[in-house]
């Protein structure tokens, strides 16, 4: 990985991205000019803040999404975390970040960027930051049985329409609609 090759995918992410909204074209805008004056800003140690990447993980028939109960966050949410030395582009953290956190060999991704997401957070750096999530679609065969990393307090596929209490609900539907129109 070079922080130049994360830069110019998340650029070029963010660029030919179909935005569905006035909201979400202004932070495609927000995140380029953030990119523009940050060199190194795909790389955790970037404090100010830092592209991150996930991925909504469905079951080819589209009826299950595999959530994680995330220990620092408290809720149940998408796939994904912070771009890493191996990766060359934010589609190869997304990826990767989903394959580590389900235990699932063989996830197929959409690499055109499904939604974008930005947020303050005290994550590995100890200190707050902001994460500017870009977020990806991931396709996994249907039956296969994810394996909980030491990331997760917890990993559970559940039914698209019956998401659990505490769920990101309005983000987890939002991005299956996204979904549902590829």
């Amino acid at each position: 990985m070079t922080a130049q090759s994360l830069h110019a995918s998340a650029v070029a992410a963010l660029e030919n991205w179909d935005t569905d909204s006035g909201e979400a074209e202004s932070l495609r805008h927000t995140m380029l000019a953030f990119l523009d004056s940050a060199p190194l800003g795909c790389l955790r140690e970037h404090a100010p803040g830092h592209i991150t990447a996930s991925s909504l993980v469905l079951s080819e028939d589209r009826r299950q999404v595999l959530l994680t109960l995330h220990p620092r966050v408290g809720r149940w949410i998408q796939l994904g975390g912070h771009c890493e030395p191996g990766d060359e582009t934010v589609v190869d953290a997304a990826l990767r970040e989903a394959t580590e956190e389900s235990g699932i060999a063989g996830l197929r991704i959409d690499p055109l960027l499904l939604s974008a997401h930005t947020h303050p957070i005290t994550c590995s750096l100890g200190v707050p930051t902001r994460h500017l999530d870009l977020r990806f679609l991931v396709w996994a065969e249907v039956g296969t049985t994810p394996v909980r990393s030491d990331e997760s307090q917890d990993l559970r596929w559940w039914p698209v329409d019956d998401l659990p209490d505490g769920a990101e609900k309005e983000t987890i539907d939002h991005l299956v609609r996204l979904a549902n129109g590829r």
